[in-house]
């Protein structure tokens, strides 16, 4: 009986690992600074071009920064980065329609109840999504249609104040590449206004309601499971 080969992790993974845990148990902050090279690299066993290695594939998320003259400190992660980046992986590609229309729904109608009470205290929330609604009334072709689309509910999430929701919305970009070319504008800015105008009122239902319609609408569509 063969048994199945035991993948060795890559060193630069195990190490970009390990920077982690230090961050994490030493309670750095972005800003804080870390030990030298040679000192981490001695203190995890390792040569300067394997820390090197990792410390790289951080600075690509923006978990580490790197200055002439300062050396490694603690970054701010670049959400659009790591987003954008995400989007195009292929898992993400290969999902269903089923699962990426379910776990758009779940993101943007999750996220009502705090829109609308956040809404109720900042009117200029609803005049920002009403302002990019408008836009896409007034879009020439497609591909300015699909961005507004995206931008609205982009800033649908970002109005919750749920900064993480964010990420997980970016994420679904995806799904506009995959649906945008099936974009009725026209039938878009009526759904938003429903939307905006539900949350302005303080109807979460029926703003809920306008958000599942809207974004079930492409089960309808051909490549759509039944």
């Amino acid at each position: 009986m063969m048994l199945d080969t035991v993948e060795r992790p890559k060193l630069r993974d195990v190490v970009a690992g390990r920077l982690k845990s230090y961050i994490v148990d030493a309670n750095l902050k972005p800003g804080d600074r870390l030990p030298t090279e040679a000192d981490l690299a001695k203190q995890f066993g390792v040569s300067r071009l394997s820390l090197r290695e990792a410390t790289k594939s951080l600075e690509f998320l923006g978990i580490l920064e790197s200055r002439p003259g300062r050396g490694l400190s603690v970054g701010r992660v670049d959400m659009d980065r790591v987003t954008e980046y995400l989007g195009f992986h292929p898992a993400l590609q290969e999902l269903s329609p089923r699962v990426l229309i379910d776990t758009r729904i779940v993101v943007e109608a999750g996220v009502l109840p705090h829109v609308a009470r956040r809404m109720a205290a900042d009117p200029a929330l609803h005049e920002r999504l009403d302002a990019i609604n408008a836009r896409l009334g007034r879009s020439r072709g497609l591909a300015e249609g699909i961005e507004l689309d995206r931008e609205f509910h982009h800033q649908l999430i970002a109005a919750s104040g749920l900064t993480p929701f964010q990420a997980f919305g970016d994420l679904l970009a995806t799904f506009f590449r995959r649906y945008g070319r099936h974009l009725d504008a026209s039938a878009a800015v009526r759904g938003h206004r429903v939307i905006i105008d539900a949350l302005k009122a303080g109807d979460v239902a029926a703003a809920d309601r306008e958000i599942r319609t809207h974004i079930e609408f492409y089960l309808t569509l051909p490549e759509a499971p039944e």
